[in-house]
């Protein structure tokens, strides 16, 4: 048996999404600029697809970009707001996604904008006393601090920082690739000027995602050569992907609570399996609770000789998770993320089980019993 716990990595593309996708690659061949009939056909879909991607998360469909993933769209916010928007100074944190933290590192050597990062508090949450008192050193800034931590599953309060930002004249980035299509959006209302997604983190396809911009914010494209999504970003659209994102998207919404009720099941399965099997069991992020991201659990494991192999064994087992931390040999530096937010213990292994729709109780048994076998034995 093979049990997939990786989805915070990617997830399997619905049968759904090939079935919306396939068509498109066989028949709607044209170039979306083309003023031809055959041309004007993928223009149609790819324009459906962005006034569905807007209704589901309550914005104008002008403010919709798309791109190749969230890692392009991360980039595009960052590199507009201090190239087109006037931006000196970048605030983000050491626990970012580092599509992120290096994109203000190259922005601060290139540009010269100041960098400053944000404390965090013991559990992982924005320290938003210290955001504050960055915040009041003044200056046209942009702050970057993402929704939900794609390793500790952190969760911050976007809505409080968001306002925190707007009282002091800032823009806001926040990076939604983990929580988009696992929660809802309401865009006219939330106080961010940039969000970005990834569609193969619900069940859509690789190499595509987009940015939203607010509207009213002008910015130019960092990838030149085309006057493609409004001249923001150039190269001729990827029809048939756009399609498949707009098409995960309205799975995902068309039933969101029994969606999480699902995961958070099987999340809570684990988690009961794991304290029965473990005494010195610990979650890093305190990733076990209810109010963090329901999708992704971070495990450090009592210290054991195999700590080093335990992701190796455990694919050898047939289940697929991945490493948050530094394994004991000293191989490599580990997860920056858990030694930004101190949770990193050379001794333990940390590793991170994230969890999707097509995931079963099975599953979850199946993975236990190998996890028990990987450290059963000294």
């Amino acid at each position: 048996m093979n049990v997939y716990l990786d989805n915070a990595a990617t997830t399997a593309v619905a049968p759904e999404v090939i079935e919306a996708m396939v068509p498109v690659l066989q028949e709607s061949f044209g170039n979306p600029s083309s003023s031809h009939a055959v041309g004007r056909k993928s223009r149609v879909l790819i324009e459906q697809s962005r006034r569905s991607v807007a209704k589901l998360l309550n914005c104008h469909p002008s403010c919709i970009y798309f791109t190749s993933g969230g890692t392009e769209a991360d980039n595009l916010a960052l590199r507009s707001a201090v190239r087109d928007l006037g931006c000196t100074r970048i605030i983000t944190s050491e626990a970012e996604h580092s599509a992120v933290i290096k994109t203000a590192q190259s922005l601060q050597r290139s540009n010269g904008v100041d960098l400053d990062l944000v404390d965090h508090l013991e559990n992982g949450q924005v320290d938003l006393n210290h955001l504050q008192s960055l915040l009041a050193k003044g200056g046209k800034t942009i702050v970057s601090l993402m929704h939900a931590n794609n390793e500790v599953a952190v969760l911050q309060d976007i809505e409080a920082i968001g306002k925190m930002c707007q009282n002091h004249g800032a823009l806001f980035h926040t990076d939604t690739v983990q929580t988009m299509c696992h929660y809802s959006f309401d865009l006219e209302s939330l106080p961010v000027d940039f969000i970005t997604c990834s569609a193969h983190k619900f069940h859509g396809p690789k190499g595509v995602g987009f940015l939203f911009i607010r509207k009213g914010l002008q910015v130019s494209g960092q990838i030149e050569g085309g006057s493609q999504e409004r001249a923001v970003r150039g190269g001729t659209e990827s029809t048939h992907n756009i399609v498949g994102l707009a098409k995960a998207m309205e799975l995902a919404y068309a039933d969101l609570e029994g969606h999480q009720s699902h995961v958070r099941a099987l999340k809570a399965q684990m988690v009961e399996g794991l304290r029965a099997a473990f005494e010195d069991i610990r979650f890093n992020g305190a990733s076990d609770e209810m109010d963090k991201l329901y999708t992704v659990l971070n495990v450090s494991f009592p210290p054991h000789p195999k700590s080093g192999m335990a992701l190796f064994l455990l694919d050898l087992e047939g289940v697929a998770c991945s490493g948050g931390s530094a394994c004991s040999s000293g191989a490599t530096l580990g997860s920056h993320v858990l030694r930004a937010l101190k949770f990193h213990d050379p001794k333990r292994a940390s590793l991170r089980f994230s969890f999707s729709r097509y995931n079963t109780q099975a599953d979850i048994d199946y993975a236990l019993n190998a996890i028990q076998r990987v450290f059963a034995s000294k």
